[in-house]
């Protein structure tokens, strides 16, 4: 079955860029000291309670390097891998990066747009973290009226990707998000209607929600205008809130055996609108983070084998379930 012209059963992100651009697009994380309003006080303190941006930073990316070094250095990581790629994507992953001042975000994402080797930028933000202004600047770089065009003339990439971990308000509230449901929907919402590609986080696994919960987020996925979305099993990083919780509230996770949590996703693909990509669908962190590492040290390309196994074993599809209810 070759449904989505990938040879997968589900519309996988992989080869995205190379389609739409014409070539691979590798992210390079950035760090731009960015915080985030539920950690300085304006929304809250002590951030969400399952998170530790340590758990994902790669050492390249340090905020006492500049953001010129930290593309060269992150040049030079991703070349032992991906020899091939040319160009490359800043990806402003930390904390929340559009929360600045318009002009501040202006000169952070010029200097990395000026790097000769990159071809725009993705940026990890906060629904709660946007506004109007700020996606007018960036529909202005995309559209190339800001100058950063490449040697044909071409504008720069431009994504914005919002955090939601969850469609669910008791859950946000919980976690200590510090935004609603409704706040994210109106913000992917705002983006794409300026014609700004536009992606979304979730996390399977938070505490007092049940399969059938999570089962429902892609009723919700499907009404929003996403390019892509990106998918993780909750993890118990250590010396987050989330880990004293998960001590004393055990009975209030639902967790998941890596079989488990793959058949669990393919029944997830099932009810998921074809049209959007899947970036991602499971994740680790380095286990020096984690007290446990449950399914062992899986690698992500065995995660992907696992999942084609399964959808092709079950002979089903991204979408599935929705053409059946037609």
């Amino acid at each position: 079955m070759d449904r989505f012209g990938n040879g997968k059963r589900y519309n996988s992100f992989v080869g995205y860029f190379r389609e739409r651009y014409g070539e691979r697009l590798q992210k390079i994380v950035i760090d731009a000291g960015f915080t985030c309003p539920n950690r300085d006080g304006t929304v809250s303190r002590g951030g969400c309670t399952y998170c530790d941006n340590r758990a994902f930073h790669p050492s390249y990316s340090t905020p006492d390097k500049s953001i010129a070094l930290q593309i060269e250095e992150g040049i030079e990581f991703h070349k032992v891998r991906y020899r091939n790629a040319c160009h490359y994507l800043a990806y402003f992953q930390p904390y929340s990066n559009t929360y600045a001042p318009l002009e501040r975000l202006k000169e952070v994402y010029s200097q990395a747009l000026s790097h000769p080797s990159v071809r725009g930028i993705v940026l990890g933000t906060r629904p709660d973290c946007i506004d109007e202004g700020k996606l007018d600047y960036l529909a202005s770089l995309k559209e190339g009226r800001e100058g950063f065009l490449d040697e044909e003339g071409r504008p720069p990439v431009v994504i914005v990707e919002y955090g939601i971990e969850s469609c669910l308000d008791r859950t946000l509230r919980r976690i200590n998000r510090g935004h609603d449901f409704k706040a994210a929907c109106r913000a992917v919402e705002m983006t794409a209607e300026r014609g700004i590609d536009c992606g979304a986080h979730f996390i399977f696994g938070l505490p007092g929600e049940s399969r059938e919960d999570m089962l429902g987020y892609a009723a919700e996925i499907n009404r929003l205008p996403l390019l892509s979305v990106k998918f993780h099993q909750l993890q118990i990083v250590k010396g987050t809130r989330m880990e004293r919780e998960f001590a004393e509230k055990r009975g209030d996770f639902v967790t998941f055996t890596l079989d488990g949590y793959i058949d669990f996703f393919v029944d997830f693909l099932e009810l998921l609108k074809p049209d959007v990509f899947v970036e991602r669908f499971a994740g680790e962190v380095p286990p020096r983070f984690v007290n446990e590492t449950p399914w062992g040290l899986v690698r992500n390309v065995d995660l992907l084998r696992m999942l084609d196994e399964c959808l092709e074993r079950r002979n089903t599809f991204q979408g599935a379930r929705l053409l059946e209810a037609v």
